[in-house]
């Protein structure tokens, strides 16, 4: 059996760190979505480029599937080993490599999570950007092109991954740049595996770029009458070009579940929690415009503060907010949604999504968003099982891509394609752009081997 031959092999190279202990490969075999677990037939903890190279090596002179897994946090059933196979855990591969603060960058392995990377620059004054809210991997959030609150200001994992090592299917490591600035040479191969979502290679090691801590920051939570002026103060903000740092949207019954939850009091209506960057008085002079804005748009309360540990609360609450979704139906799965649109269409896109779910599906759900650059979801809280549940929300989900696809948007700002999603590639990229990326796929794996199933529709299966 080619597995069979695959694990003995790969234990003579890192021992008892391989394991088929049904519990662990049940813990491996699928994310925080609602996509039924599919576990690997192995999981592999590595600890260096090295073991990766030689476990790749192996598994692919045995044809067998290789599925990278950094914390399991997505939420597009991505880690799932739907062709079996063996998981690499990358989790043990967490350390600071180098750390240059006169370029602001650093390098890291790929299992370093970006909560433990921004604890380790403590005292440096610098910070890393990119908050998915989960304490996602490093690698993981370069594999889906992550964003998070700060991306309106600072970007995604697109704009702060200066450079990756990847190792590829055919055992070839490779790093995809140098620290430099800028560069004009070759391919960009970085940007290639930035969202690449596992399927053309493991990545194991990140430079990334750091940003300067703001000398000054203020934050508030905004209280509109309903989600659409709330979104149009956002427009308008944006359209003002004030710099903000962070700006998210939360609807009432999201605020409620957060209440709940967290042990925070904020009125149960559509909020704004906003922050600034800057220095003392830009700060003041950024937040005093915004707030002229927000009061034209029919907002009905601003809490600001300035005080750090207020704020803390206020941004830990929004990045538990998933969780508190979760806590009001145990038992039930999230469902959640990932389109974005153009700042312009976000209004209305939302209008119109928050009417559709509210008539069509008799599921409770939440809109949220990080609403600087368009980015929404709707998410639902779902039994699998049933009867009719998944199919209305599955029916809603196809309506609203149509509706951002038809805006110039995508189907995904940031939670990646992964198993939900591959059929909607088509309606947004078309067949030529589409066969070009399983042309790049058949280069780079041709055989299929790396995280198959996901990402690209009408992929041949491991051969």
């Amino acid at each position: 059996m080619p597995i069979t031959n695959a694990v003995n092999q790969i234990r003579k190279v890192i021992g008892e760190r391989i394991t088929v202990n049904s519990s662990i490969l049940e813990q491996h075999g699928h994310d925080e979505s609602w996509h039924e677990w599919q576990p690997p037939e192995a999981v592999c903890f590595v600890e260096s480029t090295e073991e990766v190279k030689k476990i790749v090596s192996i598994c692919n002179a045995n044809s067998v599937p290789v599925i990278p897994f950094g914390t399991g946090t997505g939420v597009a059933g991505l880690v799932n080993a739907v062709c079996g196979g063996i998981t690499i855990d990358l989790s043990r591969m967490d350390k600071v490599l180098a750390l240059h603060t006169e370029d602001f960058n650093c390098r890291v392995q790929a299992g370093l999570t970006y909560k433990r990377l921004n604890q380790y620059l403590r005292d440096t004054g610098l910070f890393f950007s990119v908050d998915p809210g989960a304490d996602a991997s490093l690698g993981g959030m370069a594999a889906t092109r992550a964003s998070g609150t700060n991306t309106v200001r600072y970007g995604t994992m697109r704009e702060n991954v200066v450079s990756l090592t990847v190792v590829l299917m055919d055992g070839r490591v490779i790093r995809t740049g140098s620290r430099a600035r800028k560069s004009a040479a070759g391919y960009d191969l970085t940007h290639l595996f930035v969202g690449s979502e596992g399927t053309l290679g493991v990545i194991t090691e990140l430079t990334v770029r750091l940003h300067g801590r703001p000398a000054a920051s203020s934050s508030a939570c905004v209280q509109f009458v309903d989600l659409t002026a709330a979104v149009n103060a956002v427009i308008a903000t944006l359209q003002c070009n004030i710099p903000m740092a962070r700006i998210e949207l939360v609807d009432e019954l999201l605020i409620a579940a957060i209440n709940n939850f967290s042990k925070t009091a904020f009125e149960p209506v559509p909020c704004l929690f906003v922050e600034f960057h800057g220095s003392e008085s830009s700060v003041k002079e950024d937040a005093e415009l915004f707030g002229d804005i927000c009061r034209e748009h029919g907002c009905t309360d601003f809490r600001w503060t300035a005080n750090e540990e207020e704020a803390n609360t206020m941004w830990t609450a929004r990045h538990n907010a998933a969780y508190a979704f979760l806590a009001m139906r145990p038992g039930a799965r999230n469902y959640a949604t990932d389109v974005c649109v153009p700042i312009s269409r976000l209004a209305e896109c939302i209008t119109e999504t928050k009417a559709d779910a509210t008539t069509n599906v008799d599921v409770d759900h939440v809109i949220a968003g990080h609403v600087g650059d368009g980015n929404f979801h709707v998410a639902f809280l779902i039994d699998p099982a049933a009867k009719g549940e998944l199919e209305q929300v599955e029916s809603f989900y196809d309506r609203l891509v149509a509706r951002a696809l038809a805006m110039d948007g995508t189907c995904t700002g940031e939670h990646g394609i992964g198993l939900q999603k591959m059929k909607y590639m088509a309606d947004e990229f078309g067949e030529d752009c589409l066969s070009v990326m399983r042309d790049l796929k058949l280069a780079l794996d041709p055989r299929n081997l790396m995280n198959p199933g996901k990402k690209i529709p009408n992929q041949q299966g491991p051969a």
